[in-house]
């Protein structure tokens, strides 16, 4: 696993060598090439003027703030690089949070946190075993690509998560979500919806997280490598309108009761 930054966190006047890795992988998945159905000739883009209609090379491209219908601010590559904030090597730990306090909603990207080199591990284990013992994840600032992002670091197993956090300008508000509103419900079918929830409950690992899309995709490029005729299969979902939702939850219940006998 190769590191995709390398700095040091400090906590107060302890400083801790570390490397962060990317935690998602993207080995293995399947990604197609835009082609022309003719001849399977690649699709190139060229970048065109509105205004002239001519291609534009890349040196000849600003950057412009729409901050009203059709009218900008333009700026050059210099000023942009002027405001550029440059990289200490180091994310400060500001404060310390319960976890259950960030919702979900703020967390944008997933990384993870190690050691930088057998030196750093003792006070990078102090660190992880702190965040442990007080339930606690600490928020610091990073800068990547140029970009100042709030972060924070939670721990586990032995090492820790760095999760990039939203701002939250970022983050609309859900009040904004059309025909919201509380409606009184009945208790008879209120128990027998969470009686349906009992039914169905397992636990995080038991859930089947395998990607069906993914293998079916895979079938069928193997397939067209070798030649074969593509069948595809109707699943379609019976879509009958719920006449009687007590009916509904109680067969629900009566079917997830067979299922995991």
């Amino acid at each position: 696993m190769r590191s995709i930054w390398k700095g040091h966190i400090r906590f107060s006047l302890v400083n801790i060598p570390i490397q962060i890795f990317s935690a998602v992988e993207s080995k293995g998945n399947i990604s197609f090439k835009q082609l022309h159905n003719k001849d399977n000739g690649k699709i190139n883009y060229t970048k065109t003027c509105s205004e002239c209609d001519e291609e534009v090379p890349y040196g000849d491209i600003a950057k412009g703030y729409e901050y009203a219908s059709d009218q900008y601010v333009v700026f050059t590559k210099d000023e942009l690089e002027n405001i550029k904030l440059k990289s200490t090597k180091a994310i400060d730990i500001e404060a310390f949070v319960d976890l259950a306090e960030v919702h979900p909603t703020r967390f944008e990207a997933v990384y993870y946190v190690g050691p930088q080199g057998e030196v750093a591990q003792k006070t990078f284990s102090l660190f992880t075993q702190t965040l442990k013992k007080t339930n606690k994840a600490g928020i610091g600032r990073i800068i990547l690509r140029d970009r100042e992002d709030v972060v924070l670091l939670t721990p586990h197993q032995d090492a820790l998560i760095l999760y990039k956090l939203r701002y939250p300008y970022e983050i609309r508000d859900v009040a904004k979500v059309p025909d919201l509103g509380t409606v009184a419900v009945e208790d008879d079918q209120l128990k027998l919806a969470e009686m349906l929830v009992s039914s169905l409950t397992k636990t995080f690992d038991e859930v089947d997280f395998t990607d069906r899309y993914k293998i079916a995709l895979d079938e069928m490029v193997q397939a067209k490598v070798a030649g074969k005729q593509i069948i595809s299969i109707d699943e379609t979902v019976d879509d009958k309108p719920v006449v009687d939702i007590m009916d509904a939850l109680k067969a629900s219940i009566e079917a997830a009761k067979k299922k995991a006998s």
